[in-house]
């Protein structure tokens, strides 16, 4: 595992819809499966559409939120410029990477749904055979990826992400673009997912995919394990 390259993919977007407040990446869904991958012995690159610092959910660093990790990030200097210095995704090569993994909130609705460099991206990484991840909001990266053959990659295949329920738990269902849930049974995805709140984290193939924050630990831990194999 040593020498494994992974990429991690982070929203640029920092707008919740119309609703004048803030969003972008959840901090505890990009901290926990990067401090999972460094340990590991990884190299990991970060990169986001626009570069630069990408914008921190506001929310995401409030006292409730935070776990080991999110704290070990808050004193890590290292960590703090690498993400404040990530690569524009124009600027990302798959062959450069062995995996990689695209962490949540609810920026990545707006900004990497329909990103052609993203789906580019991530289309080279299933054609050469290499996993793909992402927990949460993130699994909409996924939604309109297609396999070499044409299908969509969420087709027919286990995946997870936000649930309905979670979304309406936290009193967002008029304000995000879409349900990811919907979205993905729209494509005919064999979409699964545990009980709110409760981390959950599934494989199909090169696909590794997780419910919510609690599940971005689990979902790193799969795609090493998969690198291992």
């Amino acid at each position: 595992m040593s020498n494994a390259k992974v990429l991690m993919v982070l929203t640029s977007h920092d707008q919740l819809g119309n609703s004048g407040e803030k969003t972008g990446f959840w901090v505890e869904e990009f901290a926990a499966p990067y401090y999972v991958f460094l340990d590991a012995g990884a190299e990991v690159i970060l990169a986001s559409p626009s570069g630069g610092q990408p914008p921190i959910d506001p929310k995401s660093e409030l006292d409730d939120f935070q776990t080991d990790a999110t704290r070990r990030f808050a004193s890590d200097k290292a960590g703090q410029q690498a993400l404040a210095n990530t690569l524009p995704l124009a600027q990302v090569n798959a062959d450069d990477f062995d995996a990689v993994f695209y962490p949540g909130g609810h920026g990545p609705l707006w900004d990497l749904t329909d990103n052609p460099q993203s789906i580019a991206l991530l289309e080279a990484f299933v054609d050469s055979n290499k996993p793909v991840s992402a927990v949460c909001h993130a699994t909409a990266a996924l939604l309109n990826v297609k396999q070499s053959g044409g299908d969509l990659l969420v087709k027919n295949r286990a995946v997870t992400g936000f649930s309905n329920s979670e979304e309406a738990a936290v009193e967002l269902t008029e304000v995000v673009p879409f349900l990811l849930e919907d979205a993905l049974k729209e494509r005919q995805a064999d979409y699964q997912c545990a009980a709110d709140w409760h981390p959950f984290a599934i494989q199909d193939g090169l696909m590794i995919t997780g419910q919510n924050p609690a599940s971005s630990e689990l979902v790193a831990q799969k795609l090493l394990a998969h690198l291992s194999a």
